[in-house]
């Protein structure tokens, strides 16, 4: 029999490494979308809007899907930045269907952890605009040199040559051409 002190025990232990997967997950998500506000900073404007930084990740965590657009557009893989077979059947981290398509929950805190860190900061529009900082370019380049993150920084590079369209744009083009990644009931998992 176990005494009540070792459930709490046993408790704590299963809270603590809980707290320490979110943590993970959280530097994931925000080294990602560091590596994407970085190659989305122009020397005059950032990355503008929620809208397309969502569609924008939404392309890189569903290469399937990328996959579709590129293949109807006649567009190759860059090489090294191709997915591989296990990448194409699954999906690096599920996104939620909301009011403009694909969205995470976690972009709020995301974007204000790499503010607060200053990795980023908001721009002075009147539209959300997120640039990098030059601590923040220092961070991301020494990311995408790292063999964890490297093809994501080739696949953003791509993405920027291929998809760097307006929010609206990016989300026209995925209601139009991926209407299975829309068409189901908001907060479900795609």
């Amino acid at each position: 029999m176990t005494s009540a002190g070792d459930r709490l025990v046993a408790t704590a232990r299963l809270r603590d490494r809980a707290r320490r997967q979110e943590q993970r997950e959280a530097h994931y998500h925000e080294a990602r979308v560091l590596l994407l506000i970085d190659r989305f900073t122009g020397a005059k404007k950032g990355l503008e809007g929620l809208t397309k930084l969502a569609k924008l990740d939404f392309l890189l965590r569903y290469p399937a899907m990328l996959d579709r657009l590129l293949a109807e557009d006649g567009i190759a893989w860059p090489d090294g930045a191709q997915p591989t077979s296990a990448e194409r059947l699954s999906v690096e981290s599920r996104m939620t269907r909301y009011k403009y398509g694909p969205w995470d929950h976690r972009y709020y805190s995301v974007l204000g952890s790499l503010a607060a860190r200053g990795l980023i900061a908001y721009g002075g529009t009147d539209r959300a605009e997120f640039r990098i900082t030059a601590s923040g370019a220092v961070a991301a380049a020494m990311l995408a040199e790292t063999d964890e993150w490297a093809v994501v920084a080739k696949r953003i590079t791509f993405l920027k040559k291929h998809f760097n369209k307006s929010g609206t744009t990016l989300k026209t083009l995925i209601y139009d051409r991926l209407p299975d990644a829309v068409d189901r009931p908001w907060r479900t998992e795609i």
